[in-house]
């Protein structure tokens, strides 16, 4: 069986989502479709609006046949590792083509793009370093650089352009076996904030349910499991969830942390924890303490994720350890069809990297996933905490 790859978040599963997966499947003629997942944290340092359990049925329902999560240590981090541990986790899998959503389309831009950034890649360093050295924040610097090498065929200004080179880069980098393939992203835009059709962005859709209700706009732009899946996940868990549900849970955090344990963590970096310690119990709400600590140098994003590394207490030494593995030390499957099933079958032989299917296979390196769990459902009600989490012990999903 042939398998195509897809690197998602589903924060929620859209109609944007239900095209490419269909496209993919049409341009790349696979048996199998492959989505690796963030789980409870996001890339983009945010909490994911349900859990990764009906986040799952909901892409089993539209499409999907195989989904597994990806890692933590690589979901919240920036382009470069998010793709690396997405691209290695579809490796692990045998996986033979991977397709994303990208503003440009062309997948020879891309190609073309990595060997620009090789053939000068001490003059695009040297450029970098030099901007961070002038306090542009690295997706800025990263930017300029790839003007000094007259990369400007291809628009690394925009968001699904960036991962679509992060995924090619990693592809030439680490020499896998993986063949890229890209779908032009349609209608809306990634940081679009209003709903003005059925494709419509992940933003905007969030943006329309934060009344806790799901509008008919947004239901415009959903697929029906979607709509099941969120609407029976506010039924067991009371929410949907928001960064200002962790607030109360980050200020605590950081006013009972020492400045010595504060730079421990991980994305804590240039002595910003001064300026934390003294910020803090000046801010009033999450996107308080966003605008008052937000920098040139230290973005939205970057502080997104910096607050997530603090709640979930991950240091920089578990981190590096975590990347000192010479290939990736699991898979953790989350659900899959009949056809899912199927597939994992036929690859079993030529599989190396193990497959979890639950944290009862007390694998060492879960630790990670695992803490980020405890922490998403910590802002539910007790007894629905406990019924959710009892997910992480069963057996994956099968539709």
């Amino acid at each position: 069986m042939k398998a195509c790859g897809l690197i998602v978040e589903y924060n929620p599963f859209h109609n944007g989502h239900l095209y490419h997966v269909n496209e993919a499947k049409e341009t790349t003629q696979a048996d199998c479709m492959i989505a690796v997942m963030s789980g409870s944290f996001l890339q983009r340092g945010e909490p994911a609006i349900i859990d990764k359990f009906h986040r799952t049925k909901a892409a089993l329902k539209s499409g999907v046949d195989l989904l597994v999560e990806l890692p933590y240590a690589y979901a919240v981090q920036s382009s470069r590792y998010f793709a690396k541990g997405a691209l290695l986790t579809l490796d692990a899998l045998k996986t033979n083509y991977v397709c994303f959503g990208s503003e440009s389309g062309d997948i020879e831009q891309f190609y073309k793009g990595v060997e620009q950034r090789q053939a000068k890649k001490e003059l695009y360093d040297e450029t970098i370093q030099s901007f961070l050295q002038s306090g542009l924040s690295f997706p800025l610097a990263s930017q300029q650089a790839y003007e000094a090498i007259g990369l400007s065929e291809l628009d690394l200004f925009q968001p699904n352009n960036i991962l679509g080179f992060s995924y090619v880069n990693t592809i030439v980098e680490e020499n896998l076996p993986i063949k890229a393939r890209t779908i032009k992203r349609k209608s809306s835009h990634y940081h679009d904030d209003e709903i003005d059709s059925s494709i419509a962005s992940a933003t905007s859709i969030r943006k329309e349910l934060t009344n806790g209700q799901l509008s008919s706009k947004a239901k415009n732009a959903l697929p029906d499991a979607t709509v099941q899946e969120l609407e029976s996940y506010r039924k067991k868990a009371s929410v949907w969830h928001d960064w200002e549900d962790y607030f109360p849970l980050l200020h605590y955090r950081i006013t009972t942390m020492t400045r010595e344990e504060l730079a421990s963590i991980h994305g804590v970096d240039e002595g910003i924890e001064g300026r934390l310690i003294s910020t803090i119990n000046g801010a009033h709400s999450f996107a308080d303490l966003i605008e008052k600590m937000k920098t040139k140098r230290y973005t939205y994003v970057r502080l997104q994720r910096m607050f997530t590394h603090i709640l979930t207490n991950t240091t920089k030494v578990e981190i590096a350890g975590f990347f000192s593995f010479a290939s990736l030390p699991y898979v953790r499957l989350l659900g899959m069809t009949k056809r899912g099933q199927e597939y994992l079958n036929e690859s079993k032989k030529s599989r190396t990297v193990p497959l979890v299917s639950n944290l009862n296979h007390k694998q060492k390196t879960l630790y990670l996933d695992e803490r980020a769990l405890h922490v998403y459902y910590s802002v539910l009600p007790v007894e629905k905490r406990l019924a959710l989490r009892k997910q992480e012990f069963q057996l994956p999903i099968i539709l």
